[in-house]
């Protein structure tokens, strides 16, 4: 039996991992499950699986997680320190799916004990991608993709000479708003923002889809991952989310990765990698589908594709300062304090105020580095939502 961790295992990508774990149960010992604030879906989880341990990212939920799990045989933690104790946890396998920069640091222990990462959560990459990708060769761990774009990109370059590689295209569905009037766009409520028309996805992944901020994070996160230059990246707006990746060669071809909109696809490659197995997910009926329509993305309707280019020829820890712009920039917005257009304003102004510290920006890519940038852009992205307001 292999042993597995999920971690961020109550959101989307966590329930889907679940889904094909409990079709072959007999093929798995789960020893963590972690979660946020619904207890009671983690605790589910975690009797149904028999987990060693769940754990809470809040520490003031602890005692709710001891009741649910009552009788169960499963322990409780709570904090950050204990996402971090679990993810040391001896398991041949982790999925790493907490959202933002909180899922750095227990992908950054999974990895010291030379553990197989399977990485959804995009933001450690963009953060810290040269940290994560040192920590899991020194270790001899692994990072497998798991975002359906960058799943896409490695299966295409399976076999082939990366130096034959001309360019990586990605695709996104455009969000929400893709078609809508530029100038409506500051008017678009929460409600609107996440409803995401192809994808099932959480409430912030899907707002970041309507602005796109999680295609720039996945740019960079290309760029980690990949080791292409910034030039060598593109966007294409895809609305049918068929498509998910292109990649181009230098005798001109385009090997392009199809499949329908489930995460279980790259989720699925993942766990069984490097075999294949069959999965639970619609097969394309392209003679129904009748055509695939591309077009490229407007840099008015979204900003944020720009600010990732700039992000990326600045380098240092201007990617982490990126991030946490965006990740409090989204929380203004859920909070109802700024507008879905004020997102983007926001984030460039924090990474036009970091620029000037250098000392800051420049610093050696560390755990404790990147936490500190992490704080800095919080407080600065804080500071422009309130005089967005003002």
């Amino acid at each position: 039996m292999r042993k597995i961790s999920i971690f961020g295992a109550t959101g989307s990508i966590g329930q889907n991992t679940i889904d094909l774990i409990r079709r072959a149960p007999e093929a798995y010992d789960v020893v963590a499950l972690t979660g946020g604030a619904n207890i009671a879906q983690l605790a589910e989880d975690a009797i149904a699986l028999r987990a060693d341990v769940a754990v809470t990212a809040f520490a003031d939920r602890l005692p709710d997680l001891r009741a649910a799990l009552e009788g169960s045989g499963v322990e409780a933690a709570a904090g950050q320190a204990a996402l971090v104790e679990a993810a040391g946890r001896p398991a041949d396998w982790i999925m790493s799916a907490i959202v933002g920069a909180a899922g750095l640091a227990p992908g950054l222990e999974a990895l010291k004990h030379g553990t197989t990462l399977a990485l959804a959560n995009k933001e450690s990459l963009v953060c810290a991608g040269k940290l994560l990708l040192e920590t899991a060769e020194r270790h001899g761990a692994r990072l497998l993709p798991v975002d359906s774009e960058h799943s896409a990109v490695f299966q295409g370059l399976a076999g082939e000479d990366m130096n034959a590689v001309e360019r990586i295209v990605i695709t996104a569905s455009g969000g929400a708003f893709r078609d809508w009037p530029l100038e409506d766009l500051p008017k678009a409520s929460l409600a609107q923002a996440s409803s995401h028309p192809n994808w099932d996805m959480g409430q912030r992944i899907t707002i970041d889809s309507a602005s796109m901020f999680n295609k720039a994070l996945e740019v960079i996160e290309t760029r980690e991952y990949f080791g292409v230059r910034p030039e060598q990246i593109e966007v294409l707006v895809h609305p049918e989310s068929l498509v998910h990746a292109l990649v181009g060669f230098n005798d001109g071809a385009l090997m392009a990765h199809l499949g329908a909109a489930d995460m279980r696809h790259a989720i699925g490659y993942a766990l069984h990698w490097p075999a294949r197995q069959a999965l639970p997910v619609e097969r394309l009926d392209l003679a129904r589908i009748g055509q695939l329509n591309f077009r490229a993305p407007d840099p008015a309707r979204y900003p944020a594709l720009r600010q990732a280019y700039e992000v990326m020829e600045r380098g240092g820890l201007m990617g982490a300062a990126f991030n946490a712009a965006k990740e409090q920039a989204l929380d203004e917005f859920i909070a109802g304090r700024i507008r879905f257009t004020d997102m983007a304003a926001v984030t460039a102004a924090v990474l036009e105020r970091i620029e000037a510290e250098s000392d800051l920006i420049d610093a050696a890519m560390t755990l404790d580095n990147v936490t500190r940038v992490d704080h800095v852009a919080r407080k600065q992205a804080a500071q422009a939502a309130e005089e967005r307001i003002g």
